[in-house]
């Protein structure tokens, strides 16, 4: 049996996947209520694919529980923030994981650490716990680290497809780990020590978060002189050997928006590229705040409540808000001690902040400005909607004639 630790975005939809390729699990959650949920037959976040998941999941017997199981193999999929200040990964959630699962476990239990972790924090962190409980590692208990390479959104389809990095101490422990997921996964499953199976993911996400810093700091250059950096890219796009990605309002979600500070917590003198970076990402959305208030001057709208910003999320078709810009924004906006702005996003149905919306005909009909913060389908069938409206378009996807952009 696979005891899976923390059932949120990434615990999950692993633990449904396994249970639904035959793999005997039970998901343990300390949220009562989320387990509730669950127990009840119900999903806790919006995926496609995930219902049906569920369902094959329940039929093959899923449990779940707020109780750690006394079993063979446990996964770790709880959160790891980072310390705002140090910039230092807060492993917090999966050294209280670790403890409770020591205290029950039987001796020759393997341990997989599925949650995202700062380069070395398995040998500085986890070992010094399990050691400190008179515990030998390759003996009492084996480690191992699956970082998730998965984005909401396309989920289920990434956790059955894509590559799996696996970090383990020996070669036994690691196809033994490797068969596991094996179970469902249909990428190339590749076994490494476990401090490169953490550098590994950091630096993925890393890539990716200087590259959007690139594209953002291109809009502001361009902004700055008058010029269309949609225009700019796309011919430079034309190069064979250059692929520049798209600018947007910033950058949400608890990978791209963390996990490169990780490293520059870590490696201080080392890491100025990737700082600037992560700092130009942090400040776009205040930089689409300096452009709502140009764009309001100049269409002389006085008044932010006239203003809408539409998706709340991190990105387009999830209703997963974490880190989003929009709420980045709304966070600057304190600072200028004005009314606050009002939004809409169709994937969030409960109240996560004031002037909230929840039907895009009543949205409109409020405003008199509209900022496309998030691309999600709806909006694109609906561009006849905004016709009349003030449009700061952050994604360069509206076709209406007079449309503002980055």
């Amino acid at each position: 049996m696979i005891n899976v630790i923390g059932l949120g975005y990434i615990g999950l939809p692993t633990a449904l996947m396994m249970a639904a390729h035959g793999v005997e699990v039970v998901g343990t959650d300390y949220n009562k209520q989320l387990v509730d949920t669950l127990n009840a037959g119900h999903t806790t976040f919006k995926e496609e694919g995930l219902d049906e998941l569920f369902q094959n999941a329940l039929d093959a017997g899923v449990q779940f529980t707020t109780e750690y199981q006394k079993t063979d193999v446990y996964i770790v999929s709880v959160p790891t923030p980072y310390d705002k200040e140090s910039k230092k990964i807060d492993p917090c959630y999966v050294i209280s994981a670790i403890k409770e699962i020591i205290s029950i476990c039987p001796k020759g239990a393997t341990i997989i650490i599925e949650s995202t972790v700062s380069p070395g924090t398995i040998d500085k962190q986890v070992r010094p716990v399990i050691e400190a409980e008179g515990l030998v590692i390759g003996e009492d208990v084996f480690l191992a680290h699956a970082p998730e390479r998965i984005i909401p959104g396309n989920m289920i389809y990434e956790l059955l497809h894509n590559n799996r990095t696996l970090g383990v101490d020996n070669a036994e422990v690691g196809e033994k780990v490797k068969e596991l997921y094996a179970s469902f996964c249909q990428g190339e499953i590749v076994i490494t020590d476990i401090r490169t199976a953490e550098m590994t993911k950091v630096v993925e996400n890393t890539f990716r978060a200087v590259n959007i810093a690139f594209a953002n700091e291109l809009a502001r250059i361009c902004r700055s002189d008058d010029m269309d950096v949609y225009e700019i890219i796309r011919i430079c796009n034309m190069h064979p050997r250059v692929n520049i990605l798209q600018p947007g309002p910033g950058v949400g979600g608890h990978c791209i928006s963390v996990d490169p500070w990780f490293l520059v917590g870590d490696y201080p003198e080392y890491t100025n590229v990737i700082r600037k970076s992560m700092e130009t990402n942090d400040t776009q959305p205040r930089f689409v705040l300096d452009r709502i208030e140009e764009i309001m001057k100049e269409n002389d709208i006085k008044d932010c409540l006239r203003v809408g910003l539409y998706g709340m999320t991190y990105k387009e078709n999830v209703d997963d808000y974490r880190e989003s810009p929009t709420l980045q924004l709304l966070v600057a906006q304190k600072d200028h001690e004005v009314h606050p702005i009002k939004c809409y996003d169709p994937y969030l149905s409960a109240d996560i902040i004031p002037n909230q919306y929840h039907d895009f005909d009543e949205f409109l009909k409020d405003i008199d400005m509209v900022v496309i913060m998030v691309k999600h389908d709806e909006i694109k069938k609906e561009w006849a909607k905004l016709e009349g409206k003030v449009i700061l378009d952050c994604h360069n996807i509206c076709p209406l004639p007079g449309t503002y952009h980055l």
